[in-house]
């Protein structure tokens, strides 16, 4: 009896969509369920770097992305001791040649909305809004999927099911209830801003990254450069779960006063008028990525702090991996599908594991005080942007 040719996918993130166009465009029938009655915007900007947006310009996402997303510079390295920046390393044609595919920094809800917009128009691609994941179980042509859309309950029979669920995920609690997240100890902070609150140095096409004592902070432009996307990390003990939770403006100021942040990062800071608040939590590295036809991706299965700002990009070539080991060949059978899905997490163990680590070195490197933040400052200065840019390759250089 030939197994189903459906793939249902619980999430509709970024990584979830990703997922959805990617295995459509393998030939198979998609059906992503999504808990939220409405697609809203989760989270502020993020950065896109060259092994993201190559997945995304293959999928065909580049004319209704461009009028949205900001090709940076270069990323402005600064230091709270120093009073500015130590290094500015090239980004835009630099990073696009070197990489092969461009740097992108966007809102989120324009990534998703152009995500979302290429689902809708795929004729293989059913998205289910209000549609809670409950179960699955084995059946004689796959698995059959249970979800619930209010009160009405129902099922899709499915060759496998794919957890791109979040953190928080509820197929990772129903594959591995052992396995969960943990709080990091810091807290971000996000808010955004109009442009034209700003001199116009502080609105140029780049990222800022300024480092400080026990506190960070990251500013670039988004909304096709309309609006800067701000975001601090500092150290807390708040940590209830979710991504937007209102926040006072006075924690975040008296966690950059004077003298240890310079007035230039102030300013930007007051000029942000409201500000939300999430707590950074982390799965183990050691989470399983699948388990039978069953298989995680994205932050369900390797949720990570954002200090390399490769969250979602790490969730968009996941789901891009996923595509690869997956086909008609190998969907003929339960066991093949199980075999592929457990190829494609040996996939990217490696890769994802190393790019976890990376980010909480980072962290503990951008929030070092004292002697050692001299140490730093001098060691940034002496690498000199291309050499900068270069130990980035192994990141940027990725291809599916």
């Amino acid at each position: 009896m030939a197994l189903s040719r459906t793939i249902v996918i619980a999430g509709a993130g970024i990584g979830g969509l990703t997922a959805a166009l990617a295995l459509a465009a393998r030939g198979f029938r998609i059906v992503v369920l999504e808990k939220a009655e409405r697609l809203e915007e989760v989270g502020a900007g993020l950065q896109l770097s060259p092994n993201a947006s190559r997945v995304l310009v293959e999928l065909g996402l580049t004319e209704r992305l461009k009028l949205r997303a900001v090709t940076p510079e270069a990323v402005s390295i600064m230091s709270a001791r120093a009073g500015g920046e130590l290094l500015r390393m090239p980004l835009g044609e630099a990073a696009s040649a070197r990489a092969g595919a461009p740097y992108w920094v966007v809102h989120r809800a324009d990534l998703q909305s152009a995500l979302a917009g290429a689902v809708a128009d795929h004729p293989d691609i059913d998205l289910k809004l209000g549609a809670t994941f409950e179960d699955v179980a084995p059946h004689a042509k796959g698995l059959t999927v249970v979800h619930r859309s209010g009160t009405i309950r129902r099922s899709d029979l499915a060759s496998a099911l794919i957890g791109a669920d979040g953190i928080w995920s509820t197929v990772r609690q129903h594959l591995f209830p052992e396995v969960q997240p943990r709080f990091s100890g810091l807290i971000a902070w996000r808010g955004t801003l109009d442009a034209t609150q700003l001199p116009k140095d502080y609105t140029a096409r780049r990222v800022q990254l300024w480092m400080g004592p026990n506190a960070h902070l990251v500013a670039y432009p988004i909304a096709g450069g309309r609006q800067i996307n701000v975001v601090a990390v500092l150290p807390g003990t708040w940590n209830r779960p979710g991504w937007s939770t209102p926040g006072d403006p006075l924690e975040v100021m008296d966690a950059f006063a004077a003298p240890r942040w310079p007035a230039s990062a102030r300013m930007m800071l007051a000029t942000v008028d409201s500000w939300r608040k999430w707590a950074l939590f982390g799965v183990p590295e050691g989470c399983p990525w699948s388990k039978g036809p069953v298989a995680l991706l994205g932050d369900a299965v390797h949720a990570m702090l954002p200090f390399g700002a490769q969250g979602a990009g790490m969730a968009i070539e996941d789901a891009a991996v996923l595509a690869r080991h997956l086909s008609f060949e190998v969907a003929e059978s339960t066991a093949g599908i199980s075999a592929a899905l457990t190829q494609y997490g040996r996939a990217r163990q490696a890769r994802v594991r190393r790019v976890q680590r990376t980010a909480r070195q980072q962290g503990r490197i951008y929030h070092l005080g004292g002697p050692l933040a001299a140490a730093r400052d001098l060691a940034i200065r002496a690498l000199g942007p291309n050499r900068m840019l270069a130990r980035q390759d192994w990141i940027y250089g990725w291809r599916p």
